[in-house]
């Protein structure tokens, strides 16, 4: 058994959200730079090296990636031999949003009621999910999502008879409808399978995957990169301005689902794929 106290939580917390909002990860870095030499569009590939210089500003003058600085998910993996003590583990990684927030400089951009609209002034709360693992390891993910990409998600109960290629169609249509709504290049998460909550948490946990890696079943691979070539050929291109590369990748999660429906969700972020990771192995207690 294993023993973490809340405090160091919200501690990591707070360096995080800070650390999501200033450095891009390397793997979304890296295809930013790829896909520059892939597209044939001047304006485009302009807009590919301006967002580069940008992530190189945030991080060496440690400021935010983008004036939307997101609302807080947080990713929490707690192994079934870890012992969470001194206090409310949810309350304690909101503290550590508000800290990292405040202290950061961050905007605000949470309110307490969705209609009457009163700010909460500290970005909180999270949107937390929790899941129970073996082991006795913490993992812990902060991805702030912005709302420019957000308010493009897509929800279909298709049918079964829908089958593949209702799937293919909805997700197509889903990122045609955003348009350049949602700053791309984007990220397409896909999300298929389980009840409608579940699909969109699947679509949301595709976003998290590195940039560049496909699905382990071969098929579902195959059917992420005949997506992300339709997805391109769309033509939105980089800042909605034209051009080949519309997305960096398409990642699809799947999860066993009713012999009468066929989820599929679609969650999308702009080139600013913000997350970053804490992995706790504390020292055993006696």
């Amino acid at each position: 058994m294993r023993e973490l106290n809340v405090e160091l939580v919200t501690a990591q917390v707070a360096r995080l959200c800070q650390e999501a909002n200033f450095d891009l990860p390397p793997d979304v870095e890296a295809a930013l730079q790829e896909v520059g030499k892939r597209e044939e569009s001047p304006t485009g590939r302009r807009i590919l090296g301006e967002l580069c210089e940008n992530a190189r500003l945030a991080r060496s003058d440690r400021i935010p990636l983008c004036q939307d600085t997101g609302l807080v998910l947080v990713f929490v993996e707690i192994g079934q031999e870890v012992r969470v003590t001194g206090g409310s583990l949810s309350e304690a990684v909101n503290r550590g949003v508000a800290k990292g927030y405040t202290e950061g400089y961050l905007r605000k951009s949470v309110v307490a009621d969705p209609l009457r609209r009163v700010n909460t002034g500290d970005n909180t709360p999270a949107v937390i999910y929790y899941d129970i693992v073996p082991g006795d390891a913490f993992r812990l993910t902060v991805m702030p999502k912005g709302f420019g990409s957000e308010n493009c998600t897509a929800l279909g109960m298709l049918k079964p008879a829908d089958g593949l290629e209702g799937v293919k169609r909805f997700i197509i249509e889903a990122v045609d409808r955003a348009g350049p709504n949602p700053c791309p290049p984007v990220v397409v998460g896909v999300g298929i399978g389980g009840t409608a909550d579940k699909a969109l948490l699947l679509a949301k946990r595709a976003l998290l995957r590195p940039l560049g890696s496909r699905h382990a079943d071969p098929f579902i691979a195959g059917l992420e990169g005949e997506l992300e070539e339709q997805v391109n050929a769309l033509g939105y291109g980089p800042g909605g301005l034209g051009g080949r590369m519309t997305a960096l990748a398409v990642h699809i999660e799947t999860f066993p689902t009713h012999i009468a429906g066929l989820p599929v969700a679609v969650s999308l972020n702009c080139h600013a794929l913000r997350h970053k990771t804490w992995v706790w192995e504390g020292e055993k207690s006696e």
